[in-house]
C-alpha cells in the first residue's frame, strides 16, 4: 500500500480524504494557500506545503505548484478531492509522467466523461437516453441566443468543464439567454479555467438523480445505488439523500446498468457518478458523468458501509475490489444536509467572517441512528471570500426516511454556528416541509416553495407552547440566579414571582410556574399545563430540555427582559414580563427603522465586477444595476422599481462590504 500520499484539495474534502488515510497507515501531505495557512486540513496533516496566494487559479489550480509539492514530500499518490484539479486530464498526465499515482480514473475517462460535451455524444452513441440540445462550442452571446430558440426555451446554459453548480444559469428568454451566456462564461473561466459553454433543454418538473459506480483496474465495475439530489438552489445541492424515495427496484436497476455499460465503454475506474434527470413517470436522460469523488459521497457510505475513499486509494494502488454487485445492499437511510456560509434572510448571499462559535452535534453511530459532520473548519478561523461557501455537511442516518429525518432535525437544532450568516434555518425548515416529508420534490423546491425567498419559520401553535413552557421554567432559574448574584434576598425563592406574560412568535401568553426539585410545571391561562424538566443553566448556549417527557432542543442567548430562541429553523426573540410590565409595555411606541428604499445597498461582501448603468439613467423594474462576485459566483443586482440613478458611489474593481451604498436614486 502507499506509504504517503498528497491531498491536492482544500476544506472538508481534504479532511475527509485525510481520515480514512490516517485509519489506513497512510502518511498525509497537505497543500494550501495563504488564506489557508491556519486551516483544519493543514492541522490534521503529517506535512503541509505552501503553493501560493489565496486565489484558487495561482495556487490550488496550478499544476506546477502542486508538482513541486509532491516532488517537495516524496508522496506516492495525489487525491485530488472534488473540483478544483479533480476532472483535469492534464493535471493526471503530468501525474502520469511523474511516476505518481492518480486517486482517480486514467486521463482517457476524464476527457471523454469530464467534458460535459463529449461525454453526452459518447452516452448518445451508447444509446443512453440524453436530453436534447446543442452539444458544440458556442463562439458569443448572439450565437447562445439562436441556439436557444432552436432548442426551446426554456434552455440550461451549462459550463462544459463545470461542476458544483459553477457556470450554470436557466434562461427563459432571449434577454436570460444573453446575460446567463455571459455570466456562465465568466464564472466557468474563473472556476475551471476552461470557458466553454453548452446549451440544453431544461426538463421542467425534474427530479435530479445519481448512481454511485466503483470501478477497479481488472475490468469490475459495480452500481452502489443512487442517490437523490433534487433540493437545489442555483444548480447547487442543497439537501441529498439515499435512497431516493421516488425510484423502483426496477428503475434503480436500469439507471445502475446503464450506468455501469458507460464507465465501461471508457475504461473506468475508481468512484465516479453518472448523473440523470428523471420525470414524474420515471422516465430518466443522462445529464452528465462526474468523474471524481462527489460532495453527498456520505449518504451512499452510510447506506451501504462502504468507505469510498479507502476504495479509491485500494483501486490506484491496483487491487480488485473485494465486492460484487450482489453485496451492495440498501441498509436504512440516510440524509446529508449542506451547511453553507450564506444569509437565508439575504436571499442566501454569501457570508464571510471568524466563526465566533462552531460547536456541531456530537458524531455518534448507533443500531438506530448516526450522526455524522464532515467539516473542514473550526471555531475561531476564517470563513474565506476566495472558495467555495460550504462549510461542513451533516449527515443523518436512520432505519427509515422518517428516522433519518428525525435525527437530521435534532442534529440541525444542536449545531451552532455564529459570527457569519449560514444556512442552517432554512435546513431546519426543509426537513418540517410537507413536500419534503412526503419525497414529493423536484429541482424546482426551492423556487416553488420559497418564490420570495426565505422568510424565516412559523411554527405551529402546538410547538410555540412547548417553548413557551420552556422559557418560562429556564426565566425562572435565570431569576433565581440574578437573585443570589446580586444578594437582594437570602431567600430568593420568594423573590421570584410565579406569574408571567410570555411574549413570543406573535403571541402573548400568560403563565403560572409551580416548580419542584425535579422540574415545574407551566401553568397556561386556558387551564393546560406542562410538565418541564432540564439541567439548562444560565449562561449555556444549547438547551435540552424535557417537555411532557419529550426533547426540545433549543439554541439559547439571553436578552433584555427575556432570551433569543432558536428552534426548528425560527429564530424567535421571547420575553418574559410580570402582568404589570406587560401591560406598561403595550403603550410603548415602536421604533420605526429608516427608509433605505432609494438606497442600493451591497447584499454580500465581494467585488464590484461591473456596472450596468450610469448616473442619469433612468432604470426599469428589473433592469441589471450591477455585477458583484463573491465565492467565485457573479451576482447581477436588479432595480426593484422605476427610477433615476442619481449618484454611484463605487467603481468596478472595488471591494465591498455588507450595506455599503453602491447607488442612490433620486
Amino acid at each position: 500500500m502507499f506509504k504517503k500520499i498528497l491531498i491536492a484539495n482544500r476544506g472538508e474534502i481534504a479532511c475527509r480524504v485525510i481520515k480514512s488515510a490516517q485509519k489506513m497507515g497512510i502518511r498525509t501531505v497537505a497543500v494550501y494557500s495563504d488564506a489557508d495557512r491556519h486551516a483544519l486540513h493543514v492541522k490534521m496533516a503529517d506535512e503541509a506545503v505552501h503553493i501560493g496566494p489565496s486565489p484558487a487559479n495561482q495556487s490550488y489550480i496550478v499544476i506546477d505548484k502542486i508538482m513541486d509539492a509532491i516532488r517537495q514530500t516524496g508522496a506516492e499518490a495525489v487525491h485530488p478531492g472534488y473540483g478544483f484539479l479533480s476532472e483535469n486530464r492534464k493535471f493526471a498526465e503530468a501525474l502520469e509522467a511523474e511516476g505518481v499515482a492518480f486517486i482517480g480514473p486514467p486521463a482517457g475517462a476524464i476527457e471523454a466523461m469530464g467534458d460535459k460535451i463529449t461525454s453526452k455524444k459518447l452516452a448518445a452513441e451508447a444509446g443512453v437516453s440524453t436530453v436534447p440540445g446543442y452539444m458544440g462550442e458556442i463562439a458569443d452571446a448572439d450565437e447562445a441566443v439562436k441556439i436557444s430558440n432552436e432548442v426551446g426555451y426554456p434552455v440550461m446554459i451549462k459550463a462544459s468543464a463545470g461542476g458544483g453548480g459553477k457556470g450554470m444559469r436557466i434562461a427563459w428568454n432571449d434577454q436570460e439567454a444573453r446575460e446567463g451566456f455571459q455570466s456562465s462564461k465568466n464564472e466557468a473561466a474563473n472556476s475551471f479555467g476552461d470557458d466553454r459553454i453548452f446549451i440544453e433543454k431544461f426538463v421542467t418538473q425534474p427530479r435530479h438523480i445519481e448512481i454511485q459506480v466503483l470501478g477497479d483496474k481488472h475490468g469490475n465495475i459495480l452500481y452502489l445505488n443512487e442517490r437523490e439530489c433534487s433540493i437545489q438552489r442555483r444548480n447547487q445541492k442543497v439537501v441529498e439523500e439515499a435512497p431516493s424515495p421516488f425510484l423502483d427496484a426496477a428503475t434503480r436497476k436500469a439507471m445502475g446498468e446503464q450506468s455501469v455499460a458507460l464507465a465501461r465503454a471508457v475504461d473506468y475506474c475508481s468512484a465516479g457518478t453518472v448523473e440523470f434527470i428523471v420525470d414524474g413517470d420515471r422516465n430518466f436522460y443522462f445529464l452528465e458523468m462526474n468523474t471524481r469523488l462527489q460532495v453527498e459521497h456520505p449518504v451512499t457510505e452510510l447506506i451501504t458501509g462502504i468507505d469510498l475513499v479507502e476504495q479509491m486509494i485500494r483501486v490506484a494502488y491496483g487491487e480488485k475490489l473485494a465486492l460484487a454487485q450482489s453485496d451492495i445492499g440498501i441498509k436504512g437511510w440516510a440524509i446529508e444536509s449542506r451547511l453553507y456560509a450564506e444569509d437565508p434572510y439575504r436571499g442566501f448571499l454569501p457570508s464571510i467572517g471568524r466563526l465566533t462559535r462552531y460547536r456541531p452535534p456530537a458524531e455518534h453511530a448507533t443500531d438506530v441512528s448516526v450522526v455524522r459532520n464532515d467539516t473542514g473548519v473550526f471555531e475561531g478561523g476564517e470563513i474565506s471570500m476566495f472558495y467555495d461557501p460550504m462549510i461542513a455537511k451533516l449527515c443523518s442516518w436512520g432505519p427509515d426516511r422518517a428516522a433519518a429525518i428525525e435525527v437530521m432535525r435534532n442534529a440541525l437544532d444542536s449545531f451552532e454556528v455564529e459570527g457569519i450568516g449560514h444556512n442552517i434555518p432554512f435546513l431546519a425548515a426543509v426537513m418540517d416541509h410537507p413536500k419534503f416529508i412526503d419525497g414529493e420534490m423536484t429541482t424546482a423546491f426551492i423556487d416553488e416553495e420559497f418564490p420570495d425567498g426565505f422568510k424565516g419559520v412559523e411554527l405551529a401553535e402546538p410547538v410555540l407552547r412547548r417553548l413557551a413552557a420552556a422559557a418560562a421554567a429556564m426565566y425562572r432559574v435565570q431569576e433565581i440566579r440574578d437573585a443570589r448574584i446580586s444578594g437582594r434576598m437570602d431567600n430568593h425563592e420568594r423573590e421570584v414571582g410565579a406569574d408571567w406574560v410570555i411574549s413570543l412568535g406573535g403571541k402573548d401568553i400568560a403563565v403560572t410556574i409551580a416548580a419542584d426539585k425535579a422540574g415545574a410545571n407551566v401553568s397556561f391561562d386556558d387551564g393546560s399545563c406542562h410538565r418541564v424538566a432540564g439541567n439548562w443553566v444560565p449562561g449555556m448556549p444549547l438547551a435540552v430540555m424535557d417537555v411532557d417527557a419529550s426533547a426540545l432542543v433549543i439554541k439559547v442567548d439571553r436578552a433584555p427582559s427575556g432570551f433569543r430562541m432558536r428552534h426548528r429553523g425560527a429564530d424567535l426573540k421571547v420575553l418574559m414580563r410580570t402582568p404589570r410590565n406587560y401591560e406598561l409595555a403595550r403603550h410603548m411606541i415602536e421604533k420605526v427603522p429608516p427608509d433605505t428604499s432609494k438606497l442600493l445597498l451591497c447584499p454580500m461582501p465581494g467585488l464590484m465586477v461591473s456596472l450596468a448603468v450610469s448616473e442619469g439613467d433612468e432604470v426599469q423594474e428589473g433592469q441589471a444595476l450591477c455585477t458583484i462576485e463573491a465565492m467565485k459566483m457573479e451576482n447581477v443586482l436588479r432595480a426593484e422599481k422605476k427610477g433615476i440613478v442619481a449618484k454611484i458611489n463605487v467603481k468596478p474593481g472595488e471591494s465591498l462590504r455588507v450595506d455599503d451604498v453602491i447607488m442612490e436614486f433620486a
